[in-house]
């Protein structure tokens, strides 16, 4: 799994002019995406990532200040547009592979009481952020260790 953290100072989805998720104070906007062969232990790792990085003000995690987090499901983390002109999504997941994934994260967050608001899964969705710092931090399972 791919993620791009975003510090955000207030951010919101919208999906057909109705907003679906926000957060209106400081948190972390987490675009993720999910590859062909990634399992439920990659979304336990990319939860546990996303809750304890200390990458809030004040080197705090998000579990440290008891920010949110709006998890939105971004297919296009895994574009390929190294040749031609036109991008290849061959190594995204199909939506019933990567759907559930998504939800393990977000279920993952919850379970470490975090409080996480969502875009809606294969929406055409438009995102507003304030992005704090700015501050973007990119994960990927394939290069996890054991810490």
């Amino acid at each position: 799994m791919r993620a791009v953290l975003q510090r955000a100072t207030k951010a919101k989805v919208t999906v057909a002019g109705e907003v679906v998720g926000e957060i209106t104070r400081p948190g972390i906007v987490a675009l993720v995406g999910v590859t062909n062969n990634d399992t439920i232990a990659d979304a336990h790792w990319l939860a546990r990532k996303i809750a304890e990085l200390r990458i809030m003000r004040e080197e705090n995690s998000v579990s440290d200040i008891n920010a949110p987090v709006l998890v939105i499901s971004q297919f296009t983390l895994y574009g390929d547009a190294r040749k031609g002109r036109r991008p290849s999504w061959s190594k995204a997941a199909p939506g019933p592979v990567a759907e559930p994934l998504v939800d393990a994260v977000c279920a993952e967050l919850r379970a470490r009481n975090i409080e996480v608001v969502t875009g809606q899964f294969g929406a055409d969705m438009a995102v507003e952020l304030t992005n704090d710092g700015p501050f973007t931090v990119i994960l990927d399972s394939l290069a996890q260790d054991s810490s």
